[in-house]
């Protein structure tokens, strides 16, 4: 082998070698690099384990926690909620007692609402007829004056009864009064105690003022009420050319002119504020229903005064007969008793006598034993009952004035 070639031998051979040194050294680091990352991997899975046996014991910590804290939540839920049942208990008992009263009261409000509902259907019913009354009379006082004069009259009738007055007793109606040649028929004459009379009349027309209601504008309207005033101070005047306090024996000075109602009246007085003074002066008093009703109750207690005073006049009458017989009644019993004493004393003689002059000498034949079928021969006692007299009492004021007696 020459040089050449054992140096290109060599050469390999040192090739080799340096490769299988580097394959080593490269061998050695990886093992150095692989047993480093082995250890941090073992270190990095030492610390995962440490961690994850720390969150299992945090876990596990919290869970605890979390449990007894629910529990305590719960405990205290539990106490809040007694404390507040405790505490809302009387309102929930306040709540009741008010949903009873509510109850009740919504009871009685429906059941009030019910009759409340039948009344007011009742008063519809009422009304409706009273509508249809009213029209029914307001046609009928169209048709003249001798149905407004019937009206009138019975509404007069009507006051004078609802105040206490009996007719053909205390007031008389359609009275024919004959004076001066002429004849007159007042509508009403009214009794008053002591006997006197006055009139009423109660013919007033009320025409103009039917018209007044039928009117389609104010202007006929306002000349149909002016009308209507003008008829009422027409009939004043009529009635005051009649005079009937001159015709009638223990009359007051005047007459009542009745108006069937205030609106007729008050329409009047609307249109001629002077009608009432204008009346008065020519002795004639306008009065409505509710007038004429205080001065016939007036009336009414005048009559029930006198009747009292009758009763009265009647009551002393009785009261001094009374009297006189319970006289002559004590004059008896006195006599009676004088009698009886009288009886008595001869009754306390005979026994006296009976006893002293006979019955002696009967019992002496109890002595001679004569046989008397044991009938012994009592005792006779005298009468010491004394009879009562008639004690004089105090005097005594007689009805009527009369001066003061004592009884007998």
């Amino acid at each position: 082998m020459n040089g050449s070639a054992f140096l290109v031998v060599a050469l390999a051979v040192a090739a080799v070698a340096a490769l299988v040194w580097a394959m080593a050294e490269r061998a050695r680091a990886g093992r150095a690099e692989l047993k480093a990352r082995m250890l941090e991997v073992q270190a990095s899975a030492g610390s995962e384990l440490l961690k994850a046996q720390a969150a299992v014991s945090a876990n596990a910590v919290a869970d605890e926690l979390v449990k007894r804290a629910t529990e305590t939540f719960k405990a205290q839920d539990l106490l809040a909620q007694a404390k507040l049942e405790a505490q809302l208990k009387p309102v929930a008992e306040s709540l009741a007692k008010f949903q009873e009263h509510v109850a009740a009261a919504e009871t009685a409000r429906a059941r009030e609402a019910g009759g409340l509902k039948a009344q007011i259907e009742q008063l519809l019913v009422a009304s409706t007829a009273t509508q249809e009354e009213a029209r029914k009379l307001s046609a009928a006082l169209r048709r003249g004056a001798g149905v407004q004069g019937r009206w009138g009259e019975q509404m007069l009738r009507n006051v004078l009864e609802m105040a206490g007055l009996q007719a053909r007793i205390d007031f008389e109606e359609q009275v024919h009064v004959d004076a001066d040649g002429a004849a007159h028929r007042p509508d009403v004459i009214v009794k008053l105690p002591g006997g006197g009379v006055f009139v009423i009349d109660a013919k007033c027309s009320l025409t103009a003022f039917m018209e007044a209601q039928d009117a389609v504008d104010e202007a006929a309207r306002e000349a149909a009420f002016a009308r209507h005033a003008q008829s009422l101070k027409g009939h004043v005047q009529g009635l005051c050319a009649r005079a009937y306090w001159d015709k009638l024996d223990l009359s007051p000075d005047f007459v009542a002119m009745f108006v069937p109602g205030d609106g007729f009246l008050a329409a009047a007085l609307q249109r001629l504020p002077d009608l009432m003074t204008h009346g008065l002066e020519r002795r004639v008093i306008i009065v409505t229903p509710t007038t004429l009703f205080a001065l016939c109750k007036v009336v009414a207690y005048g009559w029930r005064v006198e009747k009292q005073s009758l009763n009265a006049a009647q009551i002393a009458g009785l009261g001094r007969e009374l009297y006189k017989r319970l006289s002559t009644m004590g004059d008896h019993a006195r006599n009676l008793g004088r009698s009886l004493e009288g009886a008595v004393g001869h009754y306390n003689k005979f026994v006296g006598s009976l006893e002293t002059q006979v019955l002696t000498q009967a019992r002496r034949f109890e002595e001679l034993q004569v046989d008397h079928e044991s009938k012994a021969i009592g005792e006779l006692a005298p009468l010491e009952t004394a009879v009562r007299p008639l004690v004089k009492a105090a005097p005594v004021l007689t009805l009527a004035g009369a001066a003061p007696t004592s009884a007998p």
